[in-house]
């Protein structure tokens, strides 16, 4: 079913993780331009990948295990997105590219947020399906 509260959590990563990357900046380089994820290859592969995943797991609503299983995934792509986000924020060699961090940057973060929140959902349902069975 479409109309459950996991469904508009990964509706929003979808809306988050495919759309807002090409209106917000990640951040500002020194020379005063401001950088998208549509200028780095990587950046956006990560992030219309997630937003691929998300849609894709909309969809999965009657095999909530692999549900479940594909959300984590999806963590864990964003969690690789911000950890590169990091890492290039955060240069070793001690002169940054960066002058100055866009909101963009948190994306993946609430990207994050919303897919725990959808797995709390999704696990809740499969224990009152599981609670309904024991019963009969």
């Amino acid at each position: 079913m479409l109309q459950r509260i996991q469904s508009i959590y990964l509706l929003l990563v979808v809306l988050i993780s495919g759309g807002l990357p090409f209106l917000l900046s990640l951040w500002v380089n020194n020379i005063g331009e401001d950088v998208f994820a549509k200028d780095n290859i990587l950046f956006l592969v990560i992030f219309i990948g997630s937003a691929v995943l998300a849609g894709f797991t909309i969809f999965l609503f009657r095999n909530r295990k692999l549900q479940f299983v594909l959300n984590r995934l999806n963590m864990i792509l964003n969690l690789t997105l911000l950890g590169v986000f990091v890492v290039r924020s955060l240069n070793i060699s001690g002169e940054s590219a960066i002058s100055e961090k866009g909101i963009g940057m948190l994306l993946p973060i609430i990207s994050i947020v919303f897919l725990v929140l959808a797995n709390k959902a999704i696990k809740k349902d499969e224990d009152l399906v599981k609670s309904v069975d024991r019963l009969r």
